[in-house]
């Protein structure tokens, strides 16, 4: 279709130029003219003058006759010469229109630029042109007077040419587009509809039409989201407390990545943006295909939190202590905590000589700790005087190998690790990071000493399980790494070392 176009216009163009150039060429020259006016009118020229047969001076009539024949002529020439100067920007204009057509991203070509480099070469040509037809005018005082008159004018239309020059500024950087949605200052925001040389229509989201002249742009911080970008928005929402925060960033993450107008090809974020007098504040950053429907886009996203809250039985954080009361939500029972963690001591191998009475006196001293995904639990070459049971969650056993951290081993529910640690006091061996969520059971040395000063006979049961495990970690761990994660011979004096028993 372009090169059909190309084709008509290229055919046009030659056709005018060749008419036109014909019509330069088949105009008489001066001397042809004047020979032509001397027959017509009966007079003699000779020498580049008009004289009577008699030899007296011509009358004022004829005199003024041949001088309009010679203006016409030449002001006949300006128009042809004129003519095909036109012909031949308007020309290349069009030429250097389809080429930044099919090479730019941008939506339309300065018509603006065109016009006023159009306007430029044409006052150009047509004064080299006069002056060659009138060489005995003075430009001077013409240019003289159009200063004066120029000044005047200007004062006249000076909010007109901010206007066009602001204009001309605007479309030389090309900031926007046809389009493009853009904030202009605290004036307004929207979709832009049209650029031209006094000012830009914004059709707004209330679908009305704003015009903001290019003076006005032009003193203005605009801001721009291109059509053909994609660009980011921010959503933000409130959880409690007492909700997990994984849990709630995976599945409004989900939900937000599967919404109308969320782009595919950025995977939205979801934030903690701060912690809270009343709950938990958080940021989702999520990017649109067509940012023109941004506000519908909020909408659906603050509509899908809510059903993914309703869902997960999670609630928003709102100001409870002036707004809102609720009833305290009933502690779980000391009791029923104390028999949970007896479950889980009772799973532990090297409790196992401990008695039903003992396992209680652990299980009430410990203490239940969370830790979230990616949290170091314990940290190679720290020291530690504490032991830990997973009873949710898991965790995995890292190692120092190379610059890089190297996973040797998971554990999941109901293992435990750091024994030697609160056994003897030895310094950690590995780094145990959390995998997911994890809830452990945290167990002190000052919870397993009562026990054993009262029976000291545990010490030695507790020290030839250590020992057995110890063994099943190295041949675990033998190709990984001995030295990190076996533990040292000798289990039961360290024990008894480290507790300070005889």
């Amino acid at each position: 279709m372009a090169s059909s176009d190309i084709q008509k216009r290229l055919i046009f163009f030659a056709v005018f130029i060749v008419l036109v150039a014909a019509a330069i060429i088949l105009l008489p020259s001066d001397s042809t003219a004047d020979a032509y006016l001397a027959e017509r009118l009966g007079v003699i020229f000779s020498d580049g003058k008009f004289t009577l047969p008699s030899g007296e001076k011509l009358p004022m009539m004829t005199e003024t006759t041949i001088g309009l024949a010679h203006n016409a002529l030449n002001i006949l020439e300006i128009a042809l010469w004129m003519a095909l100067v036109i012909g031949i920007v308007r020309f290349v204009l069009f030429l250097v229109g389809q080429t930044v057509n099919r090479t730019s991203t941008q939506g339309e070509v300065s018509s603006l630029l065109k016009t006023v480099f159009s306007i430029v070469v044409y006052i150009v040509a047509f004064f080299i042109i006069f002056q060659s037809q009138f060489p005995e005018v003075q430009l001077a005082p013409l240019f003289t007077g159009s200063t004066i008159i120029g000044i005047v004018v200007g004062l006249a239309l000076q909010d007109t040419l901010g206007n066009l020059f602001s204009g001309v500024a605007l479309q030389a950087d090309q900031s926007f587009q046809v389009g493009d949605v853009i904030s202009v200052g605290s004036i307004g925001m929207g979709v832009v509809e049209a650029i031209s040389w006094r000012g830009v229509k914004i059709r707004t989201f209330q679908n009305k039409l704003l015009v903001i002249s290019n003076s006005v742009m032009g003193k203005e911080a605009i801001e721009v989201s291109p059509k053909n970008n994609l660009n980011a928005r921010l959503v933000f929402f409130t959880s409690v407390y007492s909700a997990a925060p994984a849990n709630i960033a995976l599945r409004v993450r989900e939900a937000v990545r599967m919404s109308d107008n969320v782009s595919q090809k950025m995977r939205p974020i979801v934030r903690i943006r701060n912690l809270g007098t009343d709950g938990i504040d958080w940021e989702i950053k999520y990017w649109l295909d067509d940012y023109s429907k941004f506000n519908d886009s909020d909408a659906t996203i603050r509509q899908r939190i809510w059903y993914v809250f309703h869902r997960e039985r999670i609630d928003f954080a709102f100001p409870t202590r002036t707004l809102h009361i609720e009833q305290k939500k009933g502690e779980t029972p000391q009791e029923e905590i104390v028999n949970t963690n007896v479950e889980h001591l009772n799973n532990i191998s090297i409790f196992s000589p401990l008695s039903d009475e003992e396992i209680e006196r652990l299980a009430n001293a410990s203490t239940s700790r969370i830790y979230a995904p990616g949290e170091a639990i314990v940290r190679m070459g720290q020291e530690g005087n504490a032991m830990f049971v997973i009873i949710s969650g898991s965790v995995k056993i890292q190692i120092p190998e190379n610059d890089y951290q190297k996973t040797v081993g998971t554990l999941a529910e109901n293992d435990f690790f750091g024994e030697m640690s609160l056994l003897t006091g030895e310094p950690r061996s590995a780094n145990v990071i959390a995998v997911v969520e994890t809830e452990v059971l945290r167990i002190d040395k000052n919870c397993l000493k009562p026990i054993f000063e009262s029976n000291p006979t545990l010490v030695r049961d507790i020290s030839e399980l250590v020992e057995e495990r110890r063994q099943l970690l190295v041949a675990k761990f033998e190709n990984e790494a001995d030295e990190q994660v076996a533990m040292k011979r000798g289990a039961l004096g360290s024990i008894k070392k480290f507790f300070g028993l005889r």
